[in-house]
């Protein structure tokens, strides 16, 4: 136990939720062609991956 594991569980919660959405995003700019989409998914994966660092910073894994 790193004292963090409550953070560490919301925080891939959040990771989760990310990761969802950035698919439903890629989706959406695949079958519509849509843009915007395509420019979210990669903002929303970019927050993504900085989730993740701090996953790890705290001693957590992205499976946790």
């Amino acid at each position: 136990m790193t004292g963090f594991d409550d953070l560490i569980a919301q925080l891939a919660s959040v990771e989760e939720r990310l990761r969802d959405l950035a698919y439903d995003r890629l989706r959406a700019a695949a079958e519509d062609g849509d843009a915007d989409s395509a420019a979210q998914e990669r903002q929303i994966l970019k927050a993504r991956r900085a989730v993740e660092r701090a996953i790890h910073a705290l001693g957590g894994t992205s499976e946790d």
